[in-house]
């Protein structure tokens, strides 16, 4: 192996070139600093520009991908929150366990999106700054409210066919089955993490609540050994 030639003396060594970031991983980048800036500062107050520098993403660049707030704010949405809701949906079919397991899937992945990530800021700017975008309202409706409770509907219907349902799916209304976790996310955002909302025991005791109303039999949540 021939011996490593040293720079010459008062040459200048040949530049590094800066990592390139992959394209595709840029828009991701751009929601996680924009769903940051909304938790800290609100939706009015932030500005596409803002969203850029907290992105590291060049100013005329994210226009690119975000012609405006509120395109940033659809793709956030359906990201974070329609990308969950479809994930759930395609593992249905296969799981096994009946209501009890859907519904233990569906709930904990509602708590992992609105507990224990940034995506929060959504349901933020929406309690205090929806008066003024009802459009964000009605999108938040179309994407999340509409699909996830939806997918409630089925899955009480489809427990209805399999007899453990106590009552008829009609008579249940999908809002109060997801309730207390938006109660739970309103409440870390008021107060914040902490001993005041212990999420593990705050779930299960939810989904406890949940299926000694509508199933037939008791759930294993509440068998003794």
């Amino acid at each position: 192996m021939p011996p490593k030639q040293e720079p010459s003396p008062g040459s200048t060594p040949a530049p590094r070139r800066p990592r390139q970031r992959r394209k595709e991983a840029r828009p991701g980048e751009v929601i996680d600093a924009a769903l940051a800036l909304w938790a800290e500062q609100g939706f009015a107050a932030t500005r596409l520009e803002d969203v850029a520098v907290r992105g590291d993403v060049a100013k005329g660049t994210i226009y690119l991908y975000f012609p405006s707030k509120e395109a940033l704010f659809e793709a956030a949405l359906r990201d974070r929150i329609g990308g969950t809701l479809a994930s759930v949906s395609a593992q249905l079919p296969e799981l096994e366990g009946g209501l009890e397991a859907e519904l233990g899937l569906l709930l904990h992945a509602i708590y992992d999106r609105l507990l224990d990530t940034d995506n929060a800021a959504l349901l933020k700017v929406l309690i205090g700054e929806g008066h003024r975008f009802p459009g964000l309202v009605e999108l938040y409706r179309e994407v999340a409210l509409e699909s996830g409770l939806g997918m409630v509907r089925r899955i009480l219907e489809q427990a209805a066919q399999t007899g453990e349902l106590r009552l008829p799916p009609d008579a249940v209304d999908p809002r109060m089955i997801v309730a207390p976790a938006i109660a739970a996310a309103i409440w870390r955002m008021l107060f914040g993490a902490g001993p005041s909302l212990d999420r593990a025991a705050y779930e299960k005791a939810h989904l406890d609540l949940v299926l000694r109303g509508l199933l037939v039999g008791p759930c294993s949540t509440t068998r003794t050994e």
